[in-house]
């Protein structure tokens, strides 16, 4: 059980030099840009979030937001959404679109 101050005690009590621990680097990365869509319906952003009302009663609403001009295409709120409510308003839009 040797801990850094019982360590930091001996070594001051026999005036030994510290190995001190040199900076671990890191890789230089150079990241690449992120895709930009370049018309409408290229690419959809899908977002879910939760919000409690003043009750406590929860409830979570599911976002739908074009890439290239960033237009919320559907906002779904309920207390729950289950996975065949979200695949129903994502085909119902991709069949609007």
């Amino acid at each position: 059980p040797w801990n850094h101050k019982r360590i930091h005690r001996i070594y001051c009590l026999l005036k030994l030099n510290f190995r001190r621990k040199g900076k671990q680097r890191l890789p230089v990365r150079n990241p690449s840009p992120l895709a930009t869509p370049e018309a409408l319906n290229q690419s959809w952003s899908v977002d879910f979030m939760h919000d409690a009302l003043v009750c406590g009663c929860r409830f979570r609403t599911f976002n739908v937001v074009d890439g290239f001009n960033r237009e919320a295409l559907s906002i779904e709120i309920d207390l729950n959404l289950p996975a065949l409510r979200v695949v129903r308003v994502l085909d119902r839009i991709a069949a609007n679109r």
